[in-house]
């Protein structure tokens, strides 16, 4: 069924996220740590109803996260109602088995506040250090999904009577994916699993946008379970007071990683910074422009949470805090979200 919901109706309420990749500047790898918790506590209380993380192993300038449910069991006890998760774990570099074990224990530290987006990753040095085969990526992916799914319902899984403890509950509308063609919304459709879509589309030339509304479309149209399928749009989002501002926490930053990514074949070389923050689709600047940049983007009326990030960038710590206010309290509600009125339960 293909189901279009607008991201500005009041009714289903869409959700607000963020997404931290546990950068910092510098060697302190603590502090870096210790500000990304801060995230989560300043956006628990500016209302935001999802925090995430995402997992690499390899080393980020300034930090990366490759324990991330350590992280999110931190911050759980640190916060009261915002949910936590992943965006993404890297699923075959994982046993699904222990994974499920560690996602149903910090569900059950935090009052069942858990989501847990998977996915393939990209690194052939991650994947040479766990000593899996790159090139089975897709292949392990599905098989440990399956795996994972059945620890997620309390199955048996592996040896007969065997289920992991504590007891995961709640689970069937909680697992997203992360694709990145027609192909693997189709697949996360057909599975069960939400649909997380990047900040930025590699290897095109066309928008963001117009290149992932096709990859929505799809899933929304295979989508044949009986509970309410989401859409996460993860998008580049800083506001400040005016583009001068944003720019000089973020526009280098943006610049340098477009190169990166453009040696890799992700991007075309020689990109100058407006053509890098036009790659990575990035709304910055004040909040009204944002709002109305945001609302001609093409994905978002079939969203169910907007998932703001400021990766690539490294913003400073303050800065940071200052642009997730303003998304809080300018930017999101001119797009129709509000604060939720009380902690919602698990798969709400």
């Amino acid at each position: 069924m293909t189901t279009e919901t607008p991201l500005t109706t009041e009714t289903p309420r869409f959700r607000l996220g963020f997404l931290t990749h546990v950068q910092g500047r510098g060697d302190d790898v603590a502090r870096t740590y210790r500000d990304a918790q801060e995230l989560f506590v300043a956006a628990d209380e500016l209302g935001f109803d999802v925090g995430w993380v995402a997992q690499h192993h390899v080393p980020l300038g300034g930090g990366g996260l490759s324990s991330p449910w350590t992280f999110l069991a931190h911050a759980a006890a640190k916060t009261t109602r915002i949910r936590l998760g992943t965006a993404i774990t890297i699923l075959p570099l994982e046993d699904p088995v222990r994974l499920a074990e560690d996602v149903a224990a910090v569900d059950a530290l935090s009052g069942g506040r858990v989501e847990i987006g998977v996915g393939s990753g990209s690194s052939d040095l991650e994947y040479a250090a766990f000593g899996k085969d790159i090139a089975r990526k897709r292949e392990l992916t599905s098989e440990n999904l399956e795996v994972l799914r059945r620890a997620l319902a309390n199955e048996e899984v592996r040896a007969p009577g065997f289920r992991i403890q504590p007891a995961a509950a709640g689970f069937t509308d909680r697992i997203w994916q992360g694709v990145f063609s027609g192909q693997g919304a189709r697949y996360a459709a057909a599975g069960g699993s939400n649909l997380l879509l990047n900040r930025a589309a590699y290897g095109f030339d066309a928008p963001t946008d117009e290149v992932q509304r096709p990859w929505a479309d799809d899933f929304l149209s295979t989508w044949d379970q009986p509970h309410r399928p989401r859409v996460g749009l993860s998008r580049f989002v800083f506001p400040a007071k005016d583009k001068e501002t944003a720019l000089r926490e973020i526009g280098d930053d943006v610049h340098r990683a477009a190169l990166r990514f453009a040696e890799s074949g992700a991007f075309p070389s020689g990109l100058d910074r407006d053509e890098a923050l036009r790659r990575f689709h990035s709304f910055y600047g004040p909040p009204e422009e944002i709002v109305a940049a945001l609302g001609q983007e093409k994905v978002l009326p079939v969203a169910t949470d907007l998932i703001t990030q400021f990766n690539p960038a490294v913003p400073g710590h303050d800065a940071a805090i200052r642009a997730l206010e303003l998304i809080a309290t300018e930017v999101a509600p001119a797009l129709g979200w509000k604060p939720a009125a009380e902690p919602r339960p698990a798969g709400a």
